[in-house]
């Protein structure tokens, strides 16, 4: 175990990625669990190792002009540190452009792109944290890279992130290491929508060489980036995709 003050964040951790990835991380990391759905966080406490040692923090990132003093506060109460993120939280948008209302781009930007800028700026202030944030890795997808009917805001949202996530390993090298893990279709709460549609399913089985992905594959990446083994990786995007991206011609 590392120092006993300093946890690892997961944000969105209620479900899916962050669930598998807090669960993961529970055996060797004391963790502080984000989510907006109280009773999905103690659902994922419950899961992990030693869950009496991890913490809850539950808020909604939409109010992010709380955000940052809400999570100050909650360290200060809680007598903890964070020497690591994982940026997990997220939420899809299908929408033509020309249905996009201002408050879709706020609300989708807010919660996978700005809430991360706010959470990072305050980590990497003296107070309360103590100068200890050493590794962030962000949740990114292959539509931060590539189109996608109805994905325009989501593709925006994601390529925002990972743009922050290249001048952030920048400015914070070589203390704090910075990666981004650019994902392909996962099979979590927010896929099932899609995935019940037969067609869709089919060419999901059809365009992954790999089959599709499990919250676990990327638990698995999440771990290796925040471990020594990656000590001499910082400011990448790295495809987790079943090889989905390896071939993106028309079928």
């Amino acid at each position: 175990m590392p120092d006993s003050s300093c946890y690892t964040l997961i944000t969105g951790a209620a479900s899916g990625i962050g669930r598998a990835t807090a669960i993961r991380l529970s055996a060797t990391r004391k963790l502080v669990l984000h989510d907006r759905d109280g009773q999905g966080l103690k659902e994922t406490r419950r899961l992990c190792a030693s869950p009496e040692g991890h913490q809850l923090w539950e808020f909604d990132l939409l109010e992010i002009d709380k955000l940052s003093q809400a999570l100050a506060a909650f360290l200060v109460e809680k007598s903890l540190f964070v020497d690591s993120l994982v940026h997990c939280a997220g939420i899809v948008t299908i929408l033509p452009v020309k249905a996009v209302t201002y408050r879709n781009v706020q609300e989708i930007m807010t919660v996978n792109f700005t809430s991360a800028v706010e959470i990072v700026s305050m980590l990497l202030k003296r107070k309360p944290n103590g100068g200890n944030l050493r590794n962030i890795v962000f949740i990114s997808s292959i539509w931060s890279k590539f189109g996608a009917r109805g994905h325009t805001l989501y593709s925006a949202s994601k390529g925002a992130l990972d743009a922050f996530m290249k001048g952030l390993a920048v400015e914070l090298a070589p203390t704090v290491r910075v990666n981004s893990l650019v994902l392909g279709a996962v099979k979590t709460r927010m896929a099932e929508q899609a995935l019940a549609d037969p067609e869709i399913a089919a060419r999901y089985r059809r365009d992954y060489l790999l089959g599709l992905g499990q919250p676990d594959y990327v638990a698995d990446a999440v771990e290796f980036l925040l471990s020594d083994r990656a000590r001499w990786i910082t400011g990448q995007q790295i495809v987790v995709d079943g090889g989905r991206t390896v071939d993106m011609s028309l079928k």
